[in-house]
């Protein structure tokens, strides 16, 4: 059995949120972006599962744009120890 877990690119849970000039969303230029901590969490419980021999791989995906290329590549930066 496979593992596939959902990652998704958001602000950084550390930065002041600003809205932008015409008050009609939040200001992203300049921002670091990171993985969802919840996926983080999701994403070892996947790792320790494989680890324990429930599952054979454990597969991250993220639908977006050309930057959540960057945000998978972190992905695997991240937890290629384990894997």
């Amino acid at each position: 059995m496979k593992a596939l877990v959902g990652v998704k690119r958001v602000l950084d849970y550390a930065i002041k949120v600003r809205v932008n000039e015409t008050k009609t969303g939040v200001a992203l230029k300049g921002l670091k972006m990171s993985m969802n901590p919840f996926d983080e969490i999701a994403v070892e419980e996947a790792i320790q599962m494989r680890e324990k021999g429930k599952i054979s791989e454990v597969i991250a995906i993220s639908i977006g744009d050309k930057q959540y290329d960057m945000q998978i590549y972190l992905f695997e930066y991240q937890f290629t120890h384990y894997l």
